[in-house]
């Protein structure tokens, strides 16, 4: 699911909400937790899952194409750990392929 289909989805499951009020709340929603994670705090949200920041270490890697060594920076990744509640209702709903 799109940024685009989740404002068209809560406009039309809440038919007071004007599609624009529903883009809003998205971004709302979205600008919160990106605040949150780039002031270096953890998002939880019960039954969904939990965003939180991972550091990665500075390391050495390799051109692909010359196989020079690469000097890799440290940095920080956003990461996602979905919740128990989602994980279950995920595992019910999908078919396990053969």
């Amino acid at each position: 699911m799109t940024r685009s289909e989740l404002t068209i989805l809560l406009a039309e499951r809440f038919p007071q909400l004007v599609q624009k009020d529903a883009e809003m709340a998205v971004a709302e929603i979205l600008g919160a937790i990106h605040a949150a994670l780039a002031g270096g705090n953890r998002v939880e949200i019960r039954g969904f899952g939990s965003f939180g920041l991972t550091y990665r270490p500075p390391r050495q890697a390799r051109n692909p194409k010359t196989g020079a060594p690469v000097a890799v920076a440290g940095k920080w990744t956003p990461a996602f750990k979905a919740g128990k509640e989602l994980r279950e209702r995920v595992n019910a709903a999908v078919a396990p392929t053969p």
